[in-house]
Parts: C-alpha cells; structure tokens; sequence
C-alpha cells in the first residue's frame, strides 16, 4: 500500500459540503493545537498561569497525536471507502506505523502504545485492543473524518470509524468514537449556526430546524443514537449536555460557572489518567452544546476545562467546524495550521488537514486505491481559511 497522495489546490470555490469536510478537519487540529499547552491540567492551574485561554498561548502552535492520528485514518479512509476492513486496518498500522523505525515517536497516547506493542508481538485484531486502556479517548480523536465521509449517514459513519477501531479499542472506547463520528455526520449536513438567510428560526440564539429544534440538538441526538442508551459514554453524554443547557438557562451565570458545571456533571475526580472516553467525549459534546455550537465558544470552552484538553477541543472543534464551515474558524487561529510535522506519526509529515477534507468531501472524494500516492508537504496550507 502506497501513501495517498494529496491533490492540489481546488482554485473553484468550495461546495457546501467540502467547505464544512474543511471545517470539521481544520476545527479538529485547531482545537487540538489550542488545547495541546492545557493538556491534563486543572482550570484553577490554566487560570493561574495564563488567565482564561482565548487563543494560542505559544509562540509556534502545533497540533498532537490527535491530528496525526485523525490524518491517518482519513487517508486509509480515503483509500477505501465504505469498504473499509478491520485487515486494511491492520495493515496499514503495521506498514505506516508499526513495522516503521520509530524515530521521533512523541506523544502517542497509551491506547496507541498498548495497541503497538501487541501488534509488534505478532497479535491481530481484536486481540490487539486487549489492552490497559481500551476504553481512552484515542478512538474519538480521529473519528472526525469518519463523519465527514459518510456526512448525513451518522449510522454508516459509526460503522466505519467501529471498524478502524477493532485494532485499538474495545467497548467504551469504541462508542466514544461512534458518538464522534455520528455527530459530525449529522452536523455536515445541519443548518449553520450564528445569522442565516431567508429568515430562518431562531430560538435563545440559535437556529432551529424543520422539527422546531436547534440545529445542536439533532447533532447530539445522532451521537446518541448510535452508542448503547445505558452506556458510560451515554450517560457522560447526557450529563455533559443537560448541564450546559441548564446553564444557558441560568441568567446569573458565568461562563466560568458555565465550564464548572458541564466539568463536573461528567469528570472522575481524582482519577489521575484523563483520556477516559466517556469524560472526554462528554466534555466535547457540553462545550458544542453550551456555545450553541458556535466554533470559538466551542473550543474554547473544551480548552479551559482542562484534563485532556487537546482531544476535547479537538473533538469540539471537528463538531463546531463540521457545522459552521471553514470560514466560522478564526483567519489567525486557521493561518497557524500548516502540514503535519510527524512528531508522532513519522509517516503523517508533510499531509495537510485541509487536503485530507477534500479527498473525504462527499461530493468531492477520491474514493479508491487512486487516492493512495505519496505526501507533497500540505500544499492546500495558504487555503486554511476557506
């Protein structure tokens, strides 16, 4: 199997579907590089080192693991489609990841590490994801994409991403990324938040669809409908939700006091590891629903929680991104995503989030062994913006 190789630029104007498979994609690793500096600290540390995070808080902002991982499993998705296979799976981190010299081999969470060192031991799915963390967030990280694919199919998309992740997860580990990817699914295809044309409904600042809802509600009601109703990751979901809405409700409260309450409706205290799925993907669905989906309040919220911020803005991020398009995404917090470094995935250097969306838009995609090829360097990175 050969490396995908990106195409170039799209000099056209994106179609509304490649502009919201860009949003999701570009929101992802925005999010992911936001996040990364707060990853597994308290609020109470993020306040007394930098106030309330509003933008990027180091010189040179970089995307984790998270992106990495998302990038490489769009390209493998790209390669085949809904025919995708836990044995294609397989191989590809055997051949990209696995099988490779390590070298520069940084920031692989502990489901990727476990997942490794079985897979380097001769095992195969689903005996790979037999592991101590199972059940993390790494899964929900790079489900985005599987959303994007299968943009208004939330169960098709949850059969997918299931499937990439039979070689590294099992159980709660599995539905955080089926909710992911089921609610950037059906966020792909929602009406855009924030001002919309031919005066379309609006309830509490948001906007409401055919069914008298807003548009946030159906893209958790298809990340619930994919994951057991009496799920951790379920529940996590629920109380993560129901206390950001109370809190939209509450006059008085702030937006510090807004973050406390969907932190703690879902957070294990204590608990010393934070990529816990059920929290994770909890505390990226409260963020989503408590900035209305709006991409900035979204992620930014998912930052200022703290615990593993990365992944929770990252996944707040891909759902506000997926919603909104790629132009709801701030030009200078776009701009700071260029290709990807290979901090982690040394086999991921050189791929743009950006060209990875246009091989996944479903009215654009690359659907096929032709998409594989190798990297030339992200050339869609001066498109960042839309």
């Amino acid at each position: 199997m050969s490396h995908p190789q990106p195409p170039p630029p799209q000099p056209e104007r994106p179609t509304a579907l490649r502009d919201r498979a860009r949003g999701a994609l570009l929101g992802l690793a925005v999010g992911d590089a936001l996040g990364a500096p707060a990853e597994n600290m308290k609020p109470s540390q993020i306040r007394r080192r930098w106030g309330r995070i509003e933008g990027y808080v180091e010189d040179d902002p970089a995307g984790t693991d998270d992106t990495e991982y998302a990038l490489f499993s769009g390209l493998l998705l790209a390669a085949h489609g809904s025919a995708l296979t836990v044995a294609h799976v397989e191989a590809a981190w055997h051949q990209w990841i696995a099988d490779r010299d390590e070298g520069p081999f940084r920031g692989a969470g502990f489901s990727e590490r476990g997942t490794l060192e079985n897979l380097r031991r001769g095992l195969a799915a689903p005996i790979s994801a037999q592991h101590r963390h199972a059940w993390s967030d790494g899964l929900a990280m790079r489900a985005a994409p599987f959303g994007v694919f299968a943009a208004g199919r939330p169960a098709e998309a949850a059969r997918l991403v299931a499937i990439d992740g039979t070689v590294s997860h099992d159980g709660e580990g599995i539905y955080g990324g089926q909710a992911v990817a089921a609610g950037v699914a059906a966020a792909m295809v929602a009406l855009p938040q924030g001002p919309l044309p031919g005066g379309t409904p609006m309830t509490g600042g948001a906007p409401i669809g055919p069914g008298g809802t807003p548009v946030t509600d159906a893209v958790i009601a298809a990340a619930l409908s994919v994951v057991p109703e009496d799920s951790w990751t379920a529940r996590s979901l629920r109380r993560a939700v129901g206390a950001a809405q109370r809190s939209r409700h509450d006059p008085g409260i702030t937006q510090l006091g807004t973050e406390r309450a969907v932190r703690s409706a879902v957070v294990v205290g204590g608990y010393p590891w934070t990529d816990l799925a059920p929290e994770a993907v909890g505390l990226a669905f409260g963020a989503f629903a408590a900035a209305r989906g709006d991409f900035s309040g979204a992620v930014l919220t998912a930052v200022n929680m703290g615990r593993d911020a990365d992944t929770t803005a990252a996944v707040a991020g891909a759902l506000a991104g997926a919603l909104c398009g790629a132009a709801a995404i701030p030009e200078a917090w776009a701009r700071a995503i260029g290709p990807a470094r290979g901090s982690c995935l040394p086999s991921m250097a050189g791929y743009h989030v950006l060209d990875v969306a246009d091989l996944l838009a479903p009215d654009g995609a690359a659907d096929g062994p032709e998409a594989m090829a190798a990297p030339t360097g992200g050339t869609a990175a001066g498109t960042a913006a839309g």
